[in-house]
């Protein structure tokens, strides 16, 4: 839930239609990309995606609604470690039967994600 809240306040900052929230450096990941808002539409979609097989309620007429793609968004492989790290960091304390049971796996990105060799993102306060 919180995702889709805090997708939403950043898309708002992305379209200009905000001015709190402008500064925080993961928009960087956005502002990087040709067009900003349909990038971060592409990402919110899959939340949508997420929300209807969960069966959550979301309101898909927030965004502009874009179709899956393979490897539509680039990211490095070592932001996708040092988030996978703070995932693991996080069971540890909140669920740690889950927590015994993920140590045994990798990290999957989902497929919308094109992940290429690299390091953790320059925006990233690590």
């Amino acid at each position: 839930m919180a995702l889709w809240r805090e997708g939403l306040l950043a898309r708002a900052v992305l379209a200009g239609d905000t001015t709190g929230y402008r500064n925080h450096p993961q928009l960087d990941r956005f502002r990087e990309r040709r067009n900003p808002v349909a990038t971060i539409d592409c990402y919110l979609s899959r939340v949508f995606d997420e929300a209807c097989e969960r069966r959550y309620k979301f309101d898909a007429s927030k965004i502009s609604y874009r179709k899956f793609r393979h490897g539509s968004l680039v990211v490095a492989s070592g932001q996708i470690e040092y988030e996978w790290e703070h995932l693991l960091a996080k069971l540890k304390v909140r669920d740690r039967l889950r927590w015994t049971g993920e140590l045994q796996r990798s990290p999957e990105s989902h497929p919308c994600f094109l992940v290429v060799d690299g390091p953790v993102a320059s925006w990233e306060r690590a």
